[in-house]
Parts: C-alpha cells; structure tokens; sequence
C-alpha cells in the first residue's frame, strides 16, 4: 500500500523524458527544478498533472465529461497514488477588460451583495439619504413626532409637470376630497376646477387635518393608508403652527430632487449587467475619446509643415478649403507655428465655428465658388468618420489618434449614479475597490454597523476578510481591487489563483504550481513560501517548478531533472531530501547542485562600467503611483531597474519610457504615462523592447519562422539544382501556402479527430506522415536532407549542418548563444514557455548588425531560467554593452543584480507607499543604502563565498 503515503511513477516518456522512474512523498511541498527544456513541465504538467486530471475527470458522467476539456493520457507505464489534481500556471488570468482583481478573486461578489443588503442609499443630485418606510413606521412617527399638535396630512399626485388637471379635480370631487394644495397653495375643489395648463405644477390632495392626541393612532392609520394609495406611496405632513413638513415614503426616493430609485439588488453593483453599468462606457469606466497629443504630436510645425497629423500637408480636399477660409477669417496662415495660435484660433481650429464662413471651392476646370458654411473643426472631422464609417480601415486610421480616458460620467466607478450613491461607512462600492487590499483590509476590519446591519452582513465581512488576508499572505498587498486583470503579470495572476485556492480549505488535493516567484521581490518571497507551506498542511501535496534558490530550500523533496536540456535532459540527476544532498558529494551530475553548495557561481564583474558620459533621462515621471521622480540612466551600461513588487518599476519602465521611446523612434501612436521633461535620447539610435508575450499563437508559428531563420533556409534549397530544374520557388518550401505543403493537412503535419464525451484526437496525417509537406517538395535535398529534417532538427544541429551559410549561422548561433540549442527549429511556439519565447525574441535582434548606440530594455529575462540560463543569457548582454549599447532590466534576480553597472532601486514600499527612487548606483553602493530593502539581500549575495 505503498501509493497511500506516496506517488509512485514507472516509465515516464512524455516529450524528452527518459523512461523514467520516481517515488514521491504525498503531502509534502515537492520542488522541480533544473535546466530550461530539461523536462520539468513534461513531468510536472504533462504527466502527473495531466493523468490525476483526467482520472477525476473520467469519474464523471459521459454527459457531464462532452463540456470539458479533457486531457489526452500521458506516456507513462503506471502512476499510483494520484489525488485529483488543480494547475496553477503562469498564463495570465484573461485578457478581458471587464475582468478585475476583485471579480478574480470574487471578493466584489461579496462586495455587492454587501451594499445591497446593508448600504444607505444617497441621493445623487443633493446628497441627503433615502429612506423607505413601513406603514407601522410611519404611523408611528406621526405620532411621537407630532403628539399634541395640528397637522394636515397631503398626498402628492403631480410632481413638476405641466397641464389643467381639470379631470384630475373631478375624479378628486367624486372620491369625497374637498381641498388640494397647488403650488403650496390650498385651494377649495369645485366641479370644472383648474389651473393654467401652461405652468409647471405640484399638486397634493388634502387627506385630513387633525390634532394628533394618545388616541389618534386609528385616524392616523386610516388617513396614511388613504394618502399612500393616492400618493403612490408618499404623503407630506405639516405641523399647522411651526409650518414644519415632513415626507414619509413607502418607496426609496428623494422628494426634495423627485427623483425615485428602484431597489438596491447585487445586480444593481454590477459593471458586467445594464440594471448597474454605466450606460456612457457601458461598465468599462474608461472609454476612447481624440487625444490632442496625437492629432498635433508637434506643436513647433506649422500647417504647411505637416502639423495636423490626421490630414498631413494641405491639399485639395474639401477639409483644407474651408480651412483657408477660417484661416482668412480669424488671422493665422499655413505658415503660422500652431503654437503661436491664440485660445480662440486653436479653438476654431480644433472644435469648429459657432457662424457661417465664405470660403471658396474650385472644380476640375478651374471654376470657384464660394460657399458659406460652418467650419465642423478638425476633432469632429476625424470623430466623424470612427462614428459613421463602415470601412474597418478608417476606423482604425481614425482610431490610433485616440487615448483611453476615464469615463466623465461615472469618474471611473463603472455604475450608475444611483449605485455609486449607495455607501457603507462614507465610502461607495467604487471607493472601496479603489483602495489598496491593505487598506481595504484595514476598512473592513475597522467598519462599524449597527446591531441590524452586523447580524445581515456578519457572513459576508467574513468572507471578504478571508479572502483579502490570503491576499496579504500571497505579497499582493499593493495590488487595488479594480486592478484590471490583464494589467498584471504572470506571477501576479498565479499567485491570486493561489490565494483563491488557499481559501477554497480543500485537502487531499495535487496543485501543481509553475514558477510562482515570478515578478516577487526577495522580500515578498517568504510570505509566498509560507502560503505554499499552509497549502501543505492543510493535507494537500503541493510541487512546484521552481528555480528559486530560497524555494529551493524550503522544500521537503527536491526533484532535479537533467542533465542538460533537449534530448540531452530529461533524466533524474536528484530525487531526495534537500538538506541530505547539500552534505553530499555531486556524484549526480546535477548542475543545480553545484550552483546551490556555491560550486559554480555567477561571477562579479571585477570593474563597474561608468558610461560613456552621456544619460537618458526622464524629470517628473508620475503616472499611477509615481511621485514625480527624476530617473537619470547612463548610456552604454548595464542597468538594472529594482524594486519590491508594486513599487513602480513597469510604470517608469515600461509604461513611461519604453512609450517615449517608441513614439520618437518609431512613430507609435502610443502614450506615455504623464512626465514632464526627456532627455538624452540623441545617444540613442534605436530602441528594442523585449518582453514575454508569445512569439505566436498558432502551431504554424515557430523559431525558424519568427527569427526569419526560414526564409534564408527557404531561399537556400531554391538553389539546389533540382529546384532549379523544376522551376521551384521559396513558395514550394512553405507549409503556409498551397503548392508544396501537403493538402491533406493544410502543412499542420497532426490532424484533429473531434470525440464525442472524450478529448479530441491529433493523429499524425496519415499522406505526409507529420512532414507537413508533399512528396514532389520532400524529394528536394540538401546534404540528404529534406526541409522537414531541417526544420525538426535542434538548434545545436542546425549550427553544425549549416557551418558553410554565414546568413543562416549567424541566426543560428545567436539561439544557441541565449542557450537555446535545445529546440527544435519548427517547434510549435505555443510550446515555447514565457522565457523562452523571450530568448527567441532576444536571439532575433541579436542576429541583426549592431550600431552600438542600441538600448535594450528587457522585463524579466531571468523568468523559466535556471543558474546555469541566467548566466549563459548574462555573458550575452554583457557583449552587447561592451559592443557600447546600453542594456535596461527590470529584474528581482539577485544574480542579475549583482552584475549590474548601474542599479535604480524603487520603493520604498508597493503600491501607494511606492513611487520613489531609494537608492541609485553601484550594487555596492546600494547594498551599504539603509533605506533599500534590495540593498539588505544584494549585501548578503555580494558576500557570498564560492566554494
């Protein structure tokens, strides 16, 4: 019975995995590690993952199995021990706008029905509460307010509205009312009485008028009952002496304003449903309007020059014609820079004119007209056509000299007026997830409510403080609540998952977990190790692919695959017990493990680089939590931007600097966050941003085709003789397009077998047999090889066979120099993990001729990389800096820190308590800065000894 205490694994085979054979132990905090491509994920993921999945998932009924997605069974002999089993990977958790940090998390579930149950409705126009009221209510206020005193009870029937009313007094007449009150007036009803149909009116029916006594409460109660009815649910009662009145109401509603609201309900707090969203940006909070930065990006230039971008330099067109009426009329020429424009000529220019204006038109032959005419203005020209074209094209040529700007209705809050009038302790459903999950926490547990409203929202405050403390205990404490969910990284979103499953209290459950130290500072790690370690004990087993050296560590069995990667890896170098393999001899050609005893090391540079004398700049970047800080970075260095998670650093990097960058280099039409001033970016000829997204979303997309590798090795087999022959050209050698690619499959090589109630099938083509191309295209060799052997080679492979083609080797060579020999050159990329997608990527601009006034900006390239990764990809930008271009990273990795030239640390907290540089220098000199929480773990890594 030995699969009770542990998962016991015979003949692994998936992907490069070596037949391989593992025990672990069950309920224990399991670590994967080892060199990227070693087979971690194919362990991990593809096998235990994949087969505890698909056993739960098979335990279903066949009508409830045809709604999942079922996993395909993995290449394995026999696993035991398998409990059902919950990934959490890195991908990001949606690209949907609609999806927040709080609808993740379902706290603003919570939060909804929250405020429906409990909020105090306001009215949005005047700001005083809402109330509803029983009749026993209000009958028992009359009579405790108004004890001893004469009253007259009203009932109101018209509100604000014009007419004569005469049928109305009539049908008052008929029912027995002798008295109404116009327009505070009370006037005697009479047969054929009116007012003047022309005036607006507020009508109210005197119900009855008492002195209230002990023993009123049955006239009372008949009177309030007669004034509801007729009221529609309101009356107004006057005190006769002090002329004091009161409204009482059945319904929510504001009878200062008369306006009524509908009853609070959960859905009245949703952005996702029209009873709650704001019906201007429909529940977005933000919406896209012309932005005057990217319709004149360059105020200096004239008309003349170009300065209206939309429209370029002036021509015959009917815009321009009557512009140069405009321009007769208020003073300016095509000459004039638009910055020396005055407010009312910009202001004709950009919005139009109010009168009519002579401008002339000509015709084909020559003959002119004159024509008087309102001048629309240029920002109505281009809204004109996004609003009314048909052609997706305009729209999109409209649509890029436009921003994304909050909402003005709504300010943001994404609901309607009437929602975001409803508050709990001062604060609106917007306010609250507005505000940071530690100050949220800190709201909730210092909110007071009356016993009533503690007994109704007791369950649900528990609830939301359940899940915002995971929050906290997962480092995302700097994280907002309305955070849109595709804003945040790939630890982020996998750590909020985390968090979600920790609350969720299950036992007995396999998580699997895919780098959960992503994008987390060193001091944030240790919360997440402990979550990870509370998921253990709660009885889960828990194993993790990790490369973290503290996670590392904190395991209870450590898994290292290997020994090198591709079909070199996928065999076990250690299966033990951490703390035993640290006292041990390396008898197992286990790379990690002369990293972790300090065998091998990353080394320190032994002299920092000082630049070469010239800056880039930025002065007061303060976009989200920025506090109007000056970055200085010098040129041709090694930087790195620092920082706790939260502290700003992809505001000031990717969001601020990579934009300006862009949009000087590249004519972007993206904006950046606010800043005041840039400079030194004459030092700069070109900018590549490199970052994780995927090199392709389809399995035709590959390294071979995303680097342009393909298309020299295309061009290289139309040469061959035989292709000459048969008068094939670099189309014949395409899987994308007919001609040479196999028809049966279309070039996808595997074709889709769709099951009823089971997984579909990918079998390869049975006419190609996986080759992706036909016969006649597969008979063209080069050295005995057909272009499908190409393309399922490894990059190692590719380098040696292709020694002789220096435009096909220099590719080549810069996949194998960021350690990417492993792959295979047609691999799919939507198998490439996020790090090496961006190796691919860097590999790329690396194959391209240097000018050496080249920045690079890079986030996270250590993400997916082992020690070994992490210093093979170093030596390669530290070629670049010494080629003289300047190399950016965002990075938490100490080991890339550490060789820094240049580091800017942020902090001094995430969030609200973020925004600010702390340190700036040396890795030395940030290490001896007190206020640097990176200094305090770059200080102990400096002082590391190498064994």
């Amino acid at each position: 019975m030995d699969f009770i205490n542990k998962i016991i694994i015979k003949g692994a085979r998936e992907h490069n995995l070596k037949n391989i054979d593992l025990e672990i132990p069950r309920d224990s905090l399991i670590v994967i590690t080892g060199l990227s491509g070693s087979g971690k994920s194919s362990l991990a993921f593809d096998t235990i993952y994949a087969e505890g999945q698909r056993r739960y998932i098979e335990s279903l009924s066949a009508y409830a199995r045809q709604f999942l997605d079922l996993l395909e069974k993995p290449d394995v002999d026999l696993i035991e021990g398998l409990s059902p089993s919950i990934s959490i990977e890195q991908k990001s958790t949606t690209g949907n706008p609609r999806s927040t940090v709080g609808t993740v998390t379902e706290i603003y579930d919570y939060l909804r029905l929250l405020y429906a149950r409990v909020g105090k409705p306001y009215c949005y126009n005047c700001g005083r509460e809402v109330e509803k009221q029983s009749s026993d209510q209000i009958i028992d206020s009359i009579q405790s307010n108004f004890l001893n005193r004469k009253i007259q009870i009203f009932a109101p029937v018209v509100r604000g509205r014009k007419g004569h009313y005469r049928e109305l007094f009539d049908e008052m007449l008929r029912d027995g009312f002798l008295k109404v009150r116009v327009d505070n007036e009370i006037k005697e009803l009479k047969s054929g009485f009116q007012v003047d149909r022309y005036k607006v009116h507020n009508i109210e029916i005197l119900i009855d008028r008492f002195k209230v006594a002990d023993k009123s409460r049955f006239r009372i109660s008949e009177s309030v009952e007669v004034g509801l009815n007729y009221g529609n649910g309101n009356i107004y009662v006057i005190d006769e002496d002090s002329n004091e009145e009161k409204i009482y109401s059945r319904n929510l509603a504001c009878h200062h304003c008369n306006i009524s609201y509908s009853e609070m309900a959960p859905n009245s707090f949703s952005f996702n449903s029209p009873y709650g969203s704001c019906p201007d940006c429909e529940g977005l909070g933000e919406k896209k309007e012309l932005d005057i930065n990217l319709i004149i990006p360059d105020w200096s230039k004239s008309i003349n020059d170009g300065a209206l971008e939309p429209l370029g330099k002036p021509r015959n067109i009917w815009f321009f014609n009557q512009l140069e009426g405009v321009a007769e009329k208020f003073g300016f020429d095509y000459d004039t820079p638009l910055k020396k424009l005055n407010e009312e000529q910009l202001d004709v220019l950009l919005n139009g004119s109010k009168e009519k204006i002579p401008f002339k038109y000509k015709f084909g032959g020559g003959k002119s007209v004159t024509y008087m005419h309102k001048f629309a203005g240029l920002l109505n020209y281009v809204k004109h056509y996004f609003d009314n074209t048909s052609s997706n094209k305009i729209r999109d040529w409209a649509e890029s000299f436009m921003n994304t700007i909050t909402c003005s209705t709504c300010g943001g809050g994404r609901l309607k007026q009437e929602s975001l009038s409803v508050k709990i302790g001062d604060k609106n459903i917007s306010e609250v997830t507005k505000l940071s999950i530690e100050r949220c926490n800190e709201f909730f547990q210092n909110l007071k409510l009356n016993e009533r409203e503690e007994i109704i929202a007791a369950q649900i405050i528990k609830e939301i403080k359940e899940r915002l403390s995971f929050l906290l205990n997962v480092g995302l404490e700097y994280l907002s609540l309305d955070r849109s969910a595709r804003t945040l990284s790939g630890g982020e979103s996998q750590r909020i998952r985390l968090a979600t499953q920790i609350g969720s209290q299950l036992a007995g459950v396999l998580y699997v977990l895919d780098e959960p130290s992503i994008g987390l500072h060193q001091s944030d790690n240790i919360k997440l190790i402990e979550s990870l370690k509370n998921l253990r004990d709660l009885g889960n087993t828990v194993i993790v692919v990790e490369h973290d050296r503290e996670t590392i560590e904190s395991s209870d069995y450590l898994i290292d695959l290997g020994p090198r990667a591709g079909i070199k890896g996928g065999e076990v170098c250690l299966a033990g017990v951490y703390d035993k393999f640290l006292k041990s001899q390396n008898g197992y050609s286990s790379i990690t493990l002369d990293y972790l005893k300090n065998k091998k090391r990353i080394e320190i540079p032994e002299k920092r680089r000082a630049g070469n004398g010239n800056f880039i700049e930025i002065i007061g970047a303060k976009g989200h939590n920025l506090k109007d800080i000056h970055l200085k970075i010098p040129l041709s260095t090694f930087s790195c931007v620092t920082g706790v998670s939260g502290s700003g650093k992809s505001s000031l990097i990717n969001e601020t600097l990579v934009k300006i960058l862009m949009r000087k280099f590249y004519h972007s039409k993206v904006v950046a966050l606010p800043y005041n001033e840039v400079k030194g970016l004459d030092g700069v000829d070109k900018v590549i941003e490199i970052d994780q997204s995927p090199i392709g979303r389809t399995p035709r997309s590959n390294p071979a085709t995303y680097t342009g590798l393909f298309t020299f090795i295309r061009d290289l087999y139309t040469q061959l003789p035989e292709s000459k022959v048969r008068g094939y050209k670099a189309g014949r050698f395409s899987f994308n397009v007919k001609g040479g690619r196999c028809e049966d499959c279309q070039g996808d090589g595997l074709k889709k077998i769709e099951m009823n109630f089971l997984p579909d099938v990918y079998v390869l083509c049975e006419t190609c047999r996986g080759k992706r191309y036909n016969r006649e295209t597969l008979e063209i060799l080069y050295k005995t090889k057909s272009i499908a052997d190409v393309l399922d080679m490894s990059v190692a492979e590719a380098m040696e066979f292709f020694e002789d083609h220096p435009r096909i080797k220099r590719k080549v060579k810069a996949l194998c120099d960021v350690g990417l020999g492993y792959i295979r050159l047609g691999q799919q990329a939507t198998t490439l993990s996020g790090g090496e997608a961006q190796r691919v990527k860097l590999a790329t601009e690396l194959s391209k001729v240097s000018t050496g006034k080249t920045l690079y900006i890079l986030d996270e390239p250590t993400t997916g990389l082992h020690f070994e990764d992490v210093n093979i990809l170093l030596k390669v930008l530290q070629k670049l800096v010494d080629k003289g271009n300047t190399v950016i990273i965002v990075e938490h990795n100490l080991d890339v820190i550490k060789v820094a030239d240049y580091i800017v640390d942020l902090g001094e907290g995430g969030g609200e308590h973020g925004g600010k540089i702390i340190a700036e220098g040396t890795p030395e000199q940030i290490a001896e800065n007190k206020k640097s929480i990176t200094g305090k773990y770059l200080k102990k890594e400096l002082q590391r000894k190498k064994v």
